[in-house]
């Protein structure tokens, strides 16, 4: 029995930190990035002392609840639609599934930016799996030819956006994402008119996005900047090392809403 006991006691944290994680993505779902670990020990059933001796941070439970949900929603999307005969369905396929995830786990993500957990390495293999989907659909011709790798991240990021908008948990963003579909067939597609503009990074300002928590799609840049009042207007997206939705036409002033579970 000795002998075992190694062995039991690393399958008895394992079972911990899957208790753990799971908690925890209960918990930053209903309470966003004001959240407490202390909460999410209680709904795991653990001791404090066992959350931080496996996560000693807010950041490092909150990339472990990231890694899980992506490994969970969205790695198999790309695995299916690697082999996938028809790549524009693949690709749909996954961009679905990410948008999907994004929807579902909306105050998570607003956590891990305000943790500062969302980095360019975040999203390194979705983006990279999304830049092979682009051509093995471009060289069988289901995706039009004109596209290049920054025009379809920056098709994801305005997806995102599309969430500030409405219920995240709601379907509407399925709409958006049809039209969008539509537009990389090259099926009756008119030539775009410029050349996809250089990736920009336009640093946060620190009154209004460093502590907002505003949730997050990694791995891009962009140009784009709204003004704080622009922001409360209307939707716009700013990207910067990682990408991320920032603004609400319903939004408060300097508080994106938290979507709470009913």
């Amino acid at each position: 029995m000795a002998l075992d006991s190694p062995r039991l006691l690393r399958a008895d944290a394992a079972r911990n930190a899957e208790k753990i994680i799971r908690a925890a993505r209960e918990v930053f779902t209903e309470q966003g990035p004001d959240a407490h670990l202390d909460d999410v020990a209680r709904r795991a059933g653990v001791g404090a002392a066992t959350l931080f001796r496996r996560f000693p941070d807010k950041a490092a439970l909150l990339r472990a609840v990231l890694d899980q949900r992506f490994a969970e929603n969205v790695r198999p999307a790309i695995q299916t639609a690697a082999h996938h005969p028809d790549p524009a369905s693949g690709l749909a396929h996954v961009l679905e599934a990410a948008l999907e995830s994004v929807a579902g786990d909306y105050n998570v993500l607003a956590a891990a930016r305000s943790a500062g957990v969302l980095t360019p390495a975040t999203g390194q293999e979705f983006f990279a799996a999304l830049d092979a989907l682009l051509a093995r659909g471009q060289h069988t011709g289901a995706i039009r030819a004109d596209l290049v790798p920054d025009d379809l991240h920056r098709i994801v990021v305005m997806l995102v956006s599309v969430l500030w908008t409405m219920e995240p948990r709601e379907d509407g963003w399925r709409r958006y994402l049809a039209l969008v579909l539509d537009g990389l067939t090259p099926t009756g597609a008119r030539p775009l008119p410029c050349p996809a503009p250089p990736p920009h990074c336009t640093p946060a300002h620190p009154d209004t996005e460093a502590d907002a928590g505003h949730p997050a799609v990694p791995g891009l840049s962009s140009s784009a900047r709204s003004s704080p009042r622009a922001r409360r207007a209307k939707p716009s997206v700013c990207v910067c090392v990682v990408s991320r939705a920032t603004a609400s036409s319903r939004s408060r002033r300097d508080t994106p809403p938290r979507w709470r579970s009913p």
